[in-house]
């Protein structure tokens, strides 16, 4: 079968012939559909992965959407979602026609949602909503900062903020484009992180409620200002340093605003917890409530889809048969 492969860390896939994969105990196969590329497939790749890389050569891709070819809890034919148990990270992901995957990270994908959006609400939906609905658990009224608004992650944290019943929402991110798309999903004001006085910048934007409640994945000098800005007892869910690895927190700021920082990762939250956050994203989706944008790439060209995603491509790419 046909399958991207990693023959080298840090070097991008390519297209290659692979074994197709067995059944077996704990295992399903399933026939690929659509599957999200995410950076952490890049990072996987580097072969300095916290949580590991498989031996080369490998097949990537730690999320997918397949049909059950072979499955002990689901009918053949079913369409499912898959990730985690090691999926592209410990063996072969799901980067290939046909992938392996456990049986208890299998999620039923109802109907009124097509592959494409299906995929794309995998990684990046579960980033944006669990810390949001699971984690820091927004109330009715809330203020919310989103910090990284203009990624696939972001924009849909700013829609799952408007869900949950923010009172106030300000995206914050580098891009004017879609910081614009960042309003059309459901931003009450957006702010531009380049420039001299960004915690200024932030407080106006919440027009006197700060915020209450800080999605981060940028870390850095955004966050610092965010600190800077955040109402007391505000909850800080930290998910990523796309600004930078390090930050600065005066210790006056949390101890006397007493900040909560949460640290998330879609990597920790409990299997039960993620299925179902997984169907709460679906069921918006089909509803209408929640958008992505995103980009079928055929699995031909992996290697060309790898060097957009390493460049940033503000939308969502997803790999397809």
């Amino acid at each position: 079968m046909r399958a991207a492969v990693i023959t080298e860390y840090t070097a991008p896939p390519s297209l290659a012939d692979r074994d197709e994969p067995q059944a077996a105990e704990g295992k399903a196969v399933l026939e690929l559909r659509a599957a999200g590329l995410n950076p952490a497939d890049l990072a996987v790749a580097s072969g300095t992965f916290p949580f590991g890389s498989p031996p080369l050569p490998y097949v990537p891709g730690i999320e997918g959407v397949g049909t059950v070819v072979h499955s002990a809890r689901f009918a053949p034919g079913t369409r499912v979602f898959a990730s985690g148990r090691g999926l592209g990270i410990a063996a072969d992901g799901s980067f290939s026609e046909r992938f392996a995957a456990s049986e208890d990270v299998l999620v039923e994908v109802a109907g009124g949602v097509d592959d494409l959006v299906a995929a794309a609400l995998g990684v990046v939906g579960l980033a944006a909503w669990m810390p949001l609905a699971w984690l820091a658990r927004v109330r009715p009224g809330e203020s919310v900062l989103v910090l990284g608004a203009t990624g696939s992650v972001g924009s849909v944290a700013v829609q799952a903020a408007r869900i949950l019943g923010a009172g106030r929402i300000v995206g914050a991110g580098r891009d004017a484009a879609r910081l614009e798309r960042a309003l059309e999903f459901g931003a009450d004001a957006v702010v531009e992180i380049d420039g001299d006085g960004l915690a200024e910048r932030l407080s106006e934007a919440f027009a006197g409620a700060p915020p209450t409640v800080v999605f981060d994945s940028l870390w850095g000098p955004p966050l610092e200002a965010a600190a800077a800005t955040a109402a007391a007892g505000a909850r800080i869910v930290q998910l990523g340093q796309s600004a930078g690895p390090t930050a600065t927190l005066a210790s006056g700021i949390v101890r006397g605003k007493q900040l909560q920082i949460l640290g998330y990762s879609n990597f920790a939250v409990p299997q039960d917890a993620i299925a179902d956050g997984y169907r709460d994203l679906l069921g918006h989706a089909a509803a209408g409530r929640i958008r992505v944008d995103a980009e079928a790439i055929p699995l031909r060209s992996v290697t060309e889809a790898w060097a957009r995603q390493a460049q940033g491509p503000g939308t969502k790419l997803v790999i397809v048969p």
